[in-house]
């Protein structure tokens, strides 16, 4: 037997032997995984570079005109707002002050020149005119992100059905100049003029919405109409339907009721305000309370739990089998389900009675498992109960831990700010841009990415040799490569630059999310020792809590910077590898959604799942691993070896405890959440007599809900992850204790004296001389 557990430690390293100095987490320690701190800095050094590369690059003066610089006008920057979500994370990057907030805020035309922006030539041109609506309702919009029509600044936006064509004939035309490009000579043919773009083909009525023209359609008696015409010419000679305006409006029209719709959110926010900090505080309130009561009802709780999943299980057999017993004698009802094969409506297998006996089989052997599991794990789910119930305590003696959570939030708030001001010039060539992206993603590619170019190349129906090629759509008509390829066109291609800076730019941007990787794990990383330095200064207190140290949470904040941010960087730079690596795998998988690769695409799902496992098994492995940097001080990999083998030398133990304590939080936070939603619910839909005519009125009332549901859920999850944090600590230092100490004068257990009694574990008192 001796040898067998010999053999069992060997493989699974060797238990922490007595240290009659040990008294807790050690102050006599040194600076550890130094390099790893160095290279930190360093780094940082490089993320500030990229941030101002911008500027050394080209700045810009808001005061300066705009002319030559292109953006996404208003069609395109609605078009943004698509439905779907992004990957694992977002990956834009540089400059600080390299865009220009404005190109997001007001209209510009296909040139990037601003309407009616003081001091300019469009000073008195605030309208944003589209030559030919219709084709915002394009699939290339949806491919480029643009509205592939000519832009143009006007006065006004035009009040009366016009085509080219009858306007060219008639007294209208100087009216009809208004609205096309600006310097248009009439020296050319009609074909010419309208094949290079010159003019629009046809005018509708059109009213102004956010600085733009969109066709005046409304209904009358449910027939869409422009103006007093359900049909409209299109300029060469046919008619339309309105729907089809409507089509292109609705494309175009996106960012406005994008826009629409933040501003209503807005005003609830403002009148709403007040009350949702009143339910951020009763969710803390709750939160809080929470913890204590976990302190006295854990054991309850988590017997209740187990109860009720017994008792579900029982009713689930007690079902099938009822199920089973009606279908006896019924015509079909014997068919095996090998006979009936697969059926894409499931509900016919529940006309089966093979199929309610399988499934009262498998409940069965669940229960009896479950069962099994506590008649043999009573013992340790005693002790997780114990650990609980010791986190509790832990938590009310360092009760300024609590708010640490507040300083982790605030850190991270000032990586997610650098990110986003740093977040300024995405690739704008849409082969190096992820296709699909939704919402989130797109906004930060688009709205952010002010600072980009326009880039011109030539286009060409039929084979040319210049086709491909940048051009300056102003010098283009006399150049020679119009003369090389008569028929061609310059035409705008995409937003951004073909200099050695935007050839860098996806570098830059891999580099600018790895950053914000590193810093953000790195300052959960600070949290996760600093409140582990502060629970085993408990846990190692012999007498509780007289021999608690004083402060003892910023003691152990102090060590953690002082002595160990070379092994936080360790831990996080190791954890945002491979998180970088997941958001590169998941670009890839982007690309090759088009592609008809069986293989490339299992084995990309496979990748994807195998280093979604190596992350949560890292982030496990860290966090025990800083547990024992804050206890020993020791470095980073000697930290995670111990640490591991010490979980592996208790690993029953371990999985007891972790699904009784994920249990808990979750039942805790639902709890929160959901009591804090249901009264924010009732109370912005004035469904509270008392304070009825207290509640504002609101556009939107979930505004305030989700937000206030949100906030519940952070300010819970902040509690809780204290909370588990100080358990996982506690759970550490207890297996320590068993290892280290034996009971005896010289050696007398730490733990807490419910946990002692649970192992028949004593303190024995000092022999009298």
């Amino acid at each position: 037997m001796g040898g067998e557990r010999q053999h069992y430690y060997g493989k699974h390293g060797t238990p922490q032997k007595y240290d009659p100095t040990f008294k807790g987490p050690i102050y006599n320690r040194g600076c550890t995984d130094v390099i790893c701190c160095v290279f930190l800095l360093l780094a940082i050094v490089g993320y500030v570079a990229v941030g101002i590369i911008g500027e050394q690059r080209r700045g810009w003066d808001w005061g300066s005109g705009v002319e030559g610089q292109a953006t996404a006008s208003g069609a395109e920057v609605g078009l943004v707002l698509r439905n779907g979500s992004p990957s694992a994370s977002l990956d834009p990057s540089t400059a600080w002050t390299h865009g220009d907030p404005r190109k997001v805020i007001y209209p510009t035309d296909s040139r990037g020149e601003f309407c009616g922006q003081k001091g300019t030539k469009n000073e008195n041109k605030p309208f944003l005119f589209y030559f030919n609506i219709v084709k915002c309702a394009s699939p290339l919009v949806l491919l480029e992100f643009q509205c592939p029509t000519p832009q143009i600044c006007v006065e006004k936006c035009p009040d009366r059905y016009l085509t080219y064509l009858n306007a060219r004939r008639s007294q209208d035309f100087e009216y009809y100049k208004k609205f096309c490009v600006p310097g248009f000579q009439n020296n050319k043919g009609v074909a010419e003029v309208l094949r290079d773009g010159d003019c629009p083909a046809v005018l509708t009525p059109s009213k102004p919405l956010a600085r733009r023209c969109f066709p005046a359609i409304h209904s009358h008696k449910g027939v869409l109409m422009v103006g007093n015409e359900t049909t409209y010419e299109d300029g060469h000679g046919s008619r339309k339907n309105i729907t089809e305006l409507v089509e292109g409006a609705k494309k175009a029209n996106g960012v406005l009721e994008a826009r629409q719709l933040a501003m209503r959110i807005f005003e609830d926010y403002t009148v709403s305000w007040y009350w949702i900090i009143i339910g951020l505080a009763i969710a803390m309130v709750l939160s809080l309370l929470f913890i204590v009561l976990l302190r006295f009802l854990a054991g309850i709780m988590v017997w209740v739990m187990i109860v009720m999943v017994i008792l579900v299980l029982g009713y689930g057999i007690f079902h099938c089998y009822m199920e089973y017993a009606r279908l006896r004698g019924e015509a079909g009802s014997d068919i095996s389900l090998v006979d009936l094969g697969f059926h894409t409506d499931l509900r016919v297998y529940l006309h089966l009675r093979q199929t309610w006996m399988a499934f009262m089989i498998i409940l069965s052997v669940l229960e009896v498992i479950i069962i099994l599991l506590l008649i043999f794990l009573r013992k340790r789910i005693l002790i997780a109960i114990a650990l609980i119930k010791e986190a509790s305590r832990a938590v009310g003696y360092v009760m300024c831990s609590l708010l640490y959570p507040l300083v982790t939030f605030f850190l991270l708030c000032l990586c997610i700010a650098y990110w986003a001001s740093t977040a300024m010039y995405p690739p704008s060539d849409p082969d190096l841009r992820p296709r699909g992206w939704g919402l989130s993603a797109t906004l930060a590619w688009s709205f952010l990415s002010t600072s980009n170019e326009a880039v011109y190349k030539i286009f060409n129906d039929t084979a040319c040799s210049v086709a491909g090629k940048t051009c300056n759509p102003e010098t283009f008509p006399s150049s020679n490569e119009s003369r090389l390829c008569p028929g061609a066109h310059c035409q705008f291609a995409f937003y951004g630059g073909e200099s050695t800076y935007h050839r860098a730019l996806l570098g830059l941007q891999i580099f600018n999310a790895f950053m914000f990787f590193w810093l953000a794990n790195f300052v959960l990383a600070l949290g996760q020792v600093t409140l582990a330095g502060a629970f085993a200064s408990y846990y190692w207190a012999l007498n509780k809590p007289d021999d608690l140290p004083a402060f003892p949470l910023f003691s152990a904040f102090g060590r953690a910077l002082r002595y160990h941010t070379g092994s936080l960087a360790f831990g996080s730079l190791i954890l945002a590898i491979v998180q970088i690596i997941r958001v590169i795998l998941e670009y890839l998988d982007q690309r090759l959604k088009a592609a008809e690769n069986k293989f490339a695409k299992f084995l990309m799902t496979c990748l994807k799942c195998c280093f979604w496992c190596l992350e949560k098994f890292i982030r496990f492995l860290n966090r025990n691993a800083y547990i024992m940097i804050a206890i020993y001080g020791t470095n980073f990999c000697t930290s995670a070896r111990n640490a591991f083998f010490l979980l592996m030398r208790n690993i029953i133990r371990v999985a007891v405890l972790d699904k009784v304590t994920d249990f808990l939080f979750l039942l805790g936070k639902l709890l929160i959440v959901g009591s804090v939603g249901i009264l924010a619910f009732f109370f912005f839909t004035h469904r509270i007599r008392i304070v009825q005519d207290t509640a504002p009125p609101l556009n939107y009332y979930w505004v305030p809900i989700l937000t206030v549901i949100i906030g519940s859920y952070l300010i819970a999850h902040g509690f809780f992850s204290v909370y588990g944090m100080c358990v996982d600590t506690l759970f550490l230092c207890f297996l320590e204790d068993l290892e280290r100490n034996d009971g005896t004068a010289e050696r007398p257990y730490f733990m807490s004296l419910t946990l002692k009694k649970l192992l028949n574990k004593t303190n024995k008192k000092p022999v009298e001389s």
